[in-house]
């Protein structure tokens, strides 16, 4: 698995040959960075979608303020890339990763998809092959995160079932 060092490196390689590069940078104002090491717990919130649609949800702004608050978790964010950046990340062997420290999604321990829609489900099974990792939770083991759904169109899980571990249905509340 890269780390997020070979991550940039290769980045660097590729962003100029892409049509919006300022989506797979991160840096943002408000930008959380906290230290992956010191972190008993890491989350990948991923919006199954392009960054210009999904940096706008509202949930995951909310998931990511709550989870960062804690001393022992972090919470970063991934979304899927274009066309462009894909075919790249996959001729380049770059798995997707989060935005703000450059780690795999794959080295996370939960990722957290929210699914608005059900035209996402099959971006979200896409990024789950762009990260490598297996896209049925029957061929994942401990040694994967544990991948989990909420959002608008997990009210009827069973679509997804197969591929995530867990829902989180209904409004979440304190």
């Amino acid at each position: 698995m890269l780390t997020p060092e070979q991550i940039e490196l290769k980045l660097d390689r590729i962003l100029l040959k892409v049509q919006k590069p300022g989506r797979y940078v991160g840096g943002e104002l408000n930008c959380i960075y906290k230290d992956w090491d010191k972190a008993q717990v890491k989350t990948a919130l991923v919006f199954p979608d392009i960054y210009d649609i999904g940096v706008s949800n509202v949930g995951l702004k909310i998931l990511y303020d709550q989870i960062n608050q804690r001393e022992d978790a972090l919470a970063e964010r991934a979304y899927a890339p274009w066309l462009d950046m894909e075919d790249l990340m996959r001729q380049h062997g770059i798995p997707l990763y989060a935005l703000e420290s450059k780690q795999p999604l794959a080295c996370f321990d939960l990722i957290g998809f929210t699914l608005p829609y059900e035209t996402l489900y099959t971006n979200a099974l896409n990024i789950l092959d762009l990260a490598g990792i297996p896209v049925r939770s029957a061929e994942r083991d401990e040694s994967h995160p544990i991948v989990i759904a909420g959002g608008h169109s997990t009210m009827n899980p069973e679509p997804m079932n197969a591929f995530i571990d867990a829902f989180v249905i209904g409004e979440g509340r304190k």
